[in-house]
């Protein structure tokens, strides 16, 4: 039986101190998403709050890749291309290949379109999101076929999201739900098991698009990559575009609000949403990103980065460094996407920028060791980084 869990809103109440942003004695924070400009502006080297690890990913005449890493755990990690061929590479922990999978095909046992690839490790499990097909294969990890979920989302649509929950469920994020778009999915047979009612007055997109008076989509442009679902430990972050709250889901499955935005999503036009990037013990990194787009210049969804300082409980500009190069290297934090549910993200680094980086004496350290292997046309390197204990 399905679940209902609704949390009332308390947002009248937040509101109160939503004048400017401001760090809250009930445990969140307030974002005012027009303030365009923060200062001071603080540097940061990234080896000074999270555990970074880097992992050379094999490179054979089977297995080269575009290194588009979709899952990492304890023993595996998954990768396919960018382009889509069909292909899924598994490695072990320390990147050594183990084998490549290819089921794509119109079978009933194949996928017709691999859109992400989720790990279930302890079942040694593979969960391919086939949007177009509107299903999740899944598949041991020598790619033979077990079976198939129906994705039961709304409006013809399919999940964007998708992580690893617990033993029996995935947690899901269905775009155009209107309702109710956060969802516990049953690993056996698809069937929604929790539904997760995040509050909010109207639907909101984020997204713009053009359509002609009939209906038809003509063009159409988003903001870029960014995660609904943020694992953090133990919990879960919910960031529904159209709530004023980005929610913390607690492993009672209860919601506490973890950043509440000002002013009211459904009184702007157009709309300015707030992005979280990264999440360590002292800093929350995040954008607000306003939703416009010029489709005769090709740009658009301007944004403002800013830092969140939970020991100074104030908001501040930032640039951040790679602690691994002997210069200030900087990062971007569009460059992390969360990789598993331990709340752990990951980038990836090209091989010959990194050679050409040791040539020129401007790495030290791991990563310094790393490259000194590599070849120009190797895969690319793995940058995991994590919170610091």
């Amino acid at each position: 039986m399905k679940t209902l869990i609704f949390i009332e809103t308390i947002l009248l109440l937040v509101m109160t101190s939503c004048g400017s942003d401001n760090a809250s004695t009930d445990g969140f924070i307030t974002v005012d998403v027009t303030k365009s400009n923060y200062s001071p502006k603080k540097e940061l080297v990234l080896q000074d709050f999270m555990d970074v690890e880097y992992i050379p990913m094999e490179t054979n005449d089977e297995f080269v890749n575009q290194g588009y890493v979709n899952a990492i755990g304890e023993k595996y990690i998954i990768v396919t291309n960018y382009r889509e061929d069909g292909d899924i590479f598994v490695y072990n922990r320390k990147g050594k290949a183990i084998r490549k999978i290819n089921r794509k095909g119109q079978g009933g046992e194949e996928y017709i379109y691999c859109g992400g690839v989720t790990l279930d490790e302890e079942n040694e499990e593979l969960f391919i999101n086939d949007s177009y097909a509107k299903k999740i294969k899944v598949y041991d990890l020598e790619g033979n076929f077990k079976r198939a979920l129906i994705q039961k989302s709304v409006n013809n649509s399919f999940y964007v999201d998708i992580f690893d929950y617990d033993k029996e469920n995935l947690i899901c994020y269905d775009k155009f739900n209107f309702e109710i778009p956060f969802l516990l999915v049953s690993k056996q047979d698809g069937s929604i098991t929790k539904e997760i009612k995040v509050p909010f007055k109207e639907k909101k997109l984020f997204f713009i698009v053009i359509r002609k008076p009939d209906g038809v989509v003509t063009a159409s442009a988003g903001p870029g990559p960014y995660c609904s679902i943020f694992p953090l430990g133990k919990n879960w972050l919910l960031f529904e575009a159209s709530s004023d709250t980005i929610y913390t889901l607690m492993p009672d499955l209860s919601l506490h609000p973890f950043i509440v935005r000002t002013p009211p999503i459904h009184t702007m036009d157009p709309e300015i949403y707030p992005v979280l990037r990264m999440v360590s013990d002292r800093y929350y990194f995040m954008e607000s990103v306003k939703n416009v787009y010029d489709f005769r210049k090709d740009e658009g969804f301007p944004r403002t980065y800013f830092v969140y300082d939970t020991q100074e409980k104030d908001f501040f500009s930032y640039i951040i460094y790679n602690g691994d190069y002997s210069y200030k290297k900087e990062l971007y934090m569009v460059m992390f996407a969360p990789i598993n549910a331990k709340g752990e993200l990951c980038a990836t680094i090209d091989a010959f920028d990194l050679g050409k980086d040791y040539k020129e004496g401007k790495l030290k350290g791991k990563l310094k060791d790393i490259a000194a292997k590599l070849g120009e046309d190797d895969n690319r390197v793995i940058m995991l980084v994590k919170p610091k204990k």
